[in-house]
């Protein structure tokens, strides 16, 4: 027989025995090769390497070498100088009388498993085995989308993530005091309120790493207004009446003077709206301006309204608790007490 078809002979016997090995031994655990004696055939301790780092396999050699090699499973990596793994990541580091290492950069969870070194002396084979265990950062695969519900809806946030070891997966309202919390995947709110809307942040743990990402739920209401405040202007002054709403989405705002409806422009009248707040502006205060308005607040939930006055000076002091009010009453206590102090 040839050198070479020795050597193809000898690897496939190696193979064979690397898999009579595997057989052997449950998954995961470091094995130990049935040779001849103990001393001939050496387990290395656990290889624990992260996903995307290098990791080096040394295989010491020493006696008179003859063959070889370096198997993962039922496949040879490299016999000798040889590589017979097509994967790219794989290659020779060192090959000598004392040392046989070959490296694997950018290591996956496909390469977790044993290893096998076969070495074939003038006296006898022997096999020094490893296994390599990755370890994977935790990465967030699978998260709810960001929601637009109404209030009261029951809502579920759900979120999912890989990793080895299994991440642990925690939920938590950031834009709270916090009070609102899981560590589960899943996340309940039933009968969801404004103040539950806001930024919701899911973080997935484990021994190597943290991945944080974040849910956006906003929460629809009905408009509530606040209380309308009466306004005193005099004849040919300005004045404004404003109307703030607090709704999601924002209201569009109406305003009407009695039962009339009051459009921008209208009789030197001027409507603003910013946001949450709507003003309506008098530039020039005449007698028709006084009297009643109204701002409705509405949005596709509901709408809510208040009532305003806008008054002029004779309005105070003709209303109960005005100035004249006030002077009545002094002359009607006057004309009371006279009598007993002309006693005097």
């Amino acid at each position: 027989m040839s050198v070479r078809g020795y050597f193809v002979a000898f690897s496939k016997c190696t193979v064979l025995f690397s898999l009579r090995i595997l057989l052997l031994v449950p998954a995961g655990l470091p094995v130990r090769s049935q040779g001849d004696s103990q001393s001939d055939n050496k387990v290395m301790d656990n290889i624990t390497v992260r996903q995307g780092e290098t990791v080096f396999l040394r295989c010491a050699q020493g006696d008179v070498v003859t063959h070889t090699a370096w198997l993962n499973r039922s496949s040879i990596l490299y016999a000798g100088e040889d590589k017979w793994s097509v994967d790219p990541r794989v290659s020779l580091v060192t090959l000598n009388q004392e040392e046989f290492t070959i490296k694997i950069e950018n290591v996956d969870m496909t390469d977790e498993g044993q290893y096998v070194c076969a070495v074939q002396t003038s006296l006898r084979p022997r096999t020094t085995s490893v296994h390599i265990l990755v370890q994977v950062p935790p990465k967030i695969i699978n998260l709810s989308k960001d929601l637009v519900v109404n209030e009261g809806s029951n809502v579920t946030l759900m979120c999912q993530a890989s990793g080895k070891p299994e991440p642990s997966i925690s939920w938590k309202l950031i834009s709270s005091s916090g009070d609102l919390a899981s560590d589960d995947e899943y996340l309940e709110i039933p009968s969801i309120s404004r103040q539950r809307a806001g930024t919701y942040e899911c973080t997935a743990v484990n021994d190597i790493d943290t991945d944080v990402q974040t849910v956006d739920i906003t929460v629809n209401y009905a408009p509530t207004v606040s209380e309308g405040r009466d306004v005193g202007v005099t004849l040919g002054q300005t004045g404004v009446l404003e109307c703030e709403a607090d709704a999601v989405p924002e209201a569009d705002f109406e305003w009407y003077k009695d039962d009339r409806r009051i459009f921008n422009g209208f009789d030197g009248m001027e409507i603003m709206v910013t946001g949450s707040l709507s003003k309506l502006t008098f530039f020039n205060v005449s007698e028709s301006d006084y009297g009643n308005y109204t701002c409705v607040a509405i949005n596709k939930l509901g709408s809510s309204n208040t009532s305003f006055l806008l008054y002029g000076p004779r309005a105070v002091q003709d209303g109960s608790g005005g100035a004249m009010g006030v002077h009545s009453h002094t002359c009607l206590l006057f004309i009371v007490i006279l009598p007993f102090l002309l006693r005097f």
